[in-house]
C-alpha cells in the first residue's frame, strides 16, 4: 500500500508582508484617532480654531476650515452651521445630525480635528522664561499647567501669581501662592484657566542691607524673614558693626520712607533697607 504524501502551499512571505502592510495602511487612521486624548476630545471650539472634518467613505464632504468669530462654518450640504462653544464631540453629533436628518447620508460618522488653536487662548506675562499667549488645548487646565507651558517662573520670579480675567460676567482677580499648589488642597488653590485669560508673574520680593556687614546688597525676601535672619543671611555684622545703631528704611502707605528701629525678632517686608551703623567705641 503507497502513502501519499499531500503538501499544503503556504503564500510566500512577501506576500504576507503586502497583505500586512496593506491591512495596517487601512487600520492607520482608526489607530490615530484612537490616540487622540480624551483632554483634546473635551476642548471647546471657538471662533479662530482651524479644524479639519471628515465624513468616513465620503471624501468629497472633507473640510479644513476656520470657525468664524460668529462660531460658525460653512459645511457642504448644510450650509452655515455654529459649532462655537460646543466640544468635539458635540460639534460631531451636530454635523451628523444634519446629514442624517436631511438624508445626504444614510449613517454618518463624523471625525473632527483641531489643527490649530486660535479660539481659546490666555496670556503670561512678567517673570516667566516664555511671556506670550498660549492655547487652552482642553477644558479644564488649571494655572500650573499654563505656568509649565510658559517655561515655569523664572529666576528672580515671585512666588505669588495674579490672575485676572473675567467669570460669569463679572471682573476676576485672584493672588495665588504658588507653594500652595503642591498641598494636598492643591486642587481647591489651582484655578482652572478660561479664554481670555491674563496670568502676572511679578519679580521677587527684595530687601537690601548696607552699612557694617560682610556682604552688603540685594536679597531676596524669604517668607517670614526677620531681621536676625537677614543679618545672617548678609554674613552678619563687621567687627565694627553693632545692633544699637541699626536701622530699617520703609516706604509707607503714603509713599514717603520711615525710619525705624526694629527689633531683630520683627518681621521684613518687601523693599526694606538695613542699614547697620558702626559702632563708636
Amino acid at each position: 500500500m503507497m502513502l501519499t504524501t499531500h503538501t499544503t502551499s503556504f503564500p510566500s512571505a512577501r506576500l504576507f508582508q503586502r497583505v500586512l502592510f496593506a491591512f495596517l495602511t487601512l487600520l492607520a487612521p482608526v489607530l490615530a484617532w484612537a490616540q487622540v486624548s480624551d483632554a483634546q476630545r473635551d476642548y471647546v471650539l471657538g471662533a479662530g480654531d482651524v479644524i479639519r472634518v471628515s465624513v468616513y467613505q465620503n471624501a468629497d464632504l472633507t473640510l479644513e476650515t476656520r470657525v468664524a468669530e460668529s462660531g460658525s462654518i460653512s459645511f457642504p450640504l448644510l450650509g452655515q452651521i455654529r459649532l462655537g462653544g460646543l466640544t468635539v464631540p458635540k460639534a460631531e453629533k451636530v454635523i451628523a445630525d444634519g446629514l442624517r436628518n436631511g438624508n445626504f447620508v444614510r449613517q454618518p460618522q463624523v471625525s473632527i480635528l483641531v489643527t490649530q488653536v486660535r479660539g481659546n487662548q490666555a496670556s503670561v506675562l512678567g517673570m516667566v522664561n516664555r511671556p506670550g499667549r498660549f492655547p487652552i488645548e482642553q477644558t479644564g487646565m488649571r494655572l500650573s499647567e499654563l505656568l509649565a507651558t510658559a517655561g515655569g517662573i523664572a529666576q528672580g520670579g515671585s512666588d505669588l501669581v495674579t490672575l485676572i480675567g473675567i467669570r460669569d460676567g463679572r471682573p476676576l482677580r485672584v493672588v495665588i501662592d504658588l507653594p500652595n499648589l503642591f498641598t494636598a488642597s492643591a486642587k481647591t488653590n489651582d484655578p482652572v484657566i478660561s479664554n481670555g485669560d491674563t496670568v502676572y508673574v511679578d519679580r521677587m520680593p527684595m530687601v537690601y542691607i548696607y552699612g557694617e556687614v560682610q556682604r552688603p546688597g540685594a536679597m531676596r525676601l524669604e517668607r517670614e524673614m526677620t531681621v536676625i535672619q537677614a543679618l545672617a543671611t548678609g554674613g552678619g555684622l563687621t567687627q565694627r558693626g553693632t545692633e544699637k545703631g541699626l536701622r530699617v528704611h520703609r516706604r509707607n502707605a503714603d509713599g514717603k520712607v520711615e525710619i525705624l528701629q526694629p527689633g531683630m525678632n520683627d518681621p521684613m517686608k518687601d523693599g526694606d533697607v538695613i542699614y547697620v551703623r558702626e559702632s563708636l567705641f
